[in-house]
């Protein structure tokens, strides 16, 4: 491979005309764009494909995919199938890096050599990212509280040699955690850093782009069971999202979607084994923070992947 730091960017999107430019502009303005870029349109109604044509007409590395109306957004799943979509027809073993990119965010400049720097000073980490902020209504910047012990699903970026080994990305709701969980399994690392060089703005919230950010928090928490996420855990962690926007009601909401799933005997994740490392590492985080176990996992898996 001639650039070992060629990366490919997939985004699927749909109805983004209000967000996108600023995505764009964000990626144009890289000082190590992509490779490639596959944008997805997943039936757009708006202004999305007059905006994705002007920017491929400008841009030789951008190039559009276009899939019909299926009538509706679909987050999880959907999302998923037209990632896949743009992914289809291309070599994606010619390059050393992969990244499932939302049409939503406002990137800083040097975002993707900053994750690459990192990733050649240590393989074993698989998949990461920088941290998501959005704009509160009086302005200030408010961080969406994701773990360091997870890449988040709006900017999965993946050494590709990783991403085929987990197998790529599960086409059900949790798959942006599901990844990593796995990934660890096997002996990669999954991390994100807050720092300011890799902070960037998610211009719609996090799990809000459907009906409400009530109806994302609920189809969170069925997505922890369908992963198979220790009850007690997971009680642990909504009662920590109460003291964040929005308060108490999205953590309680989260709960609701939880133990909704649990009493209809929804199916969980087939991959038992994965279900029980998932649930003994969530056991172990109760008792000494989650980044006392993953030190533990990643120390007792060294050298168990194949970089």
């Amino acid at each position: 491979m001639s650039n070992p730091r060629r990366y490919l960017v997939v985004s699927p999107c749909r109805n983004e005309a209000a967000y996108m430019r600023r995505t764009l502009d964000s990626m144009v303005g890289q000082t190590e764009q992509p490779a490639l870029w596959v944008i997805v349109d997943d039936g757009s109604t708006d202004e999305t494909p007059d905006i994705l044509a002007e920017y491929a007409a400008r841009h030789d590395w951008i190039k559009v995919v276009n899939k019909p109306d299926r009538g509706h957004r679909a987050v999880g799943p959907g999302v998923i199938e037209a990632f896949y979509a743009g992914l289809e027809g291309v070599a994606h073993h010619t390059f050393s890096y992969l990244c499932k990119l939302d049409l939503d965010l406002d990137l800083p400049p040097g975002y993707f050599a900053t994750l690459m720097d990192r990733m050649e000073a240590d393989p074993r980490i698989g998949t990461c990212s920088g941290k998501p902020y959005f704009k509160a209504s009086s302005g200030r910047m408010v961080s969406e509280k994701c773990g360091d012990e997870m890449s988040v699903g709006m900017t999965k970026f993946y050494r590709c040699t990783c991403f085929e080994q987990i197998g790529g990305f599960v086409r059900q709701v949790m798959w942006d955690a599901i990844d990593c969980h796995k990934a660890r399994q096997l002996g990669w690392r999954a991390v994100s850093w807050d720092d300011p060089d890799l902070r960037f703005e998610h211009l719609r919230p996090m799990g809000s782009s459907q009906k409400s950010i009530f109806t994302g928090r609920r189809r969170h928490g069925a997505g922890q069971y369908f992963m198979g996420s220790d009850l007690l855990y997971f009680t642990v962690t909504a009662i920590y999202r109460m003291a964040h926007p929005p308060y108490i009601l999205g953590g309680l909401a989260t709960l609701q979607g939880y133990l909704g799933a649990w009493l209809r005997g929804d199916a969980q994740y087939d991959d038992a084994e994965l279900r029980t490392f998932i649930q003994a590492y969530q056991r172990r985080a109760l008792r000494v923070g989650k980044a006392q176990a993953v030190a533990e996992i990643e120390a007792a898996q060294q050298g168990s992947h194949a970089v």
